[in-house]
């Protein structure tokens, strides 16, 4: 069972500033949990969690949480 959450998890690191951005980009990154350029969180692959991620892909860096351990 732990295997099967393991896979559905991502790591999103924050790699570019939130400075210049638009306010929903600002937002969108602090509802990630990222706050300052070089966080991470380990957030579970949702369709939800994935938009989010789209919307500010130029400031995060995103990898399979499987890599990781």
């Amino acid at each position: 069972m732990m295997s099967e959450e393991r896979a559905s998890q991502i790591r999103v690191r924050l790699r570019g500033s939130e400075i210049g951005g638009t306010e929903r980009q600002r937002q969108t990154i602090r509802g990630l949990g990222l706050r300052r350029i070089g966080d991470e969180r380990l957030l579970v692959k949702t369709p939800a969690g994935l938009g989010m991620i789209q919307k500010v892909a130029h400031l995060v860096e995103v990898e399979d949480a499987n890599g990781a351990g």
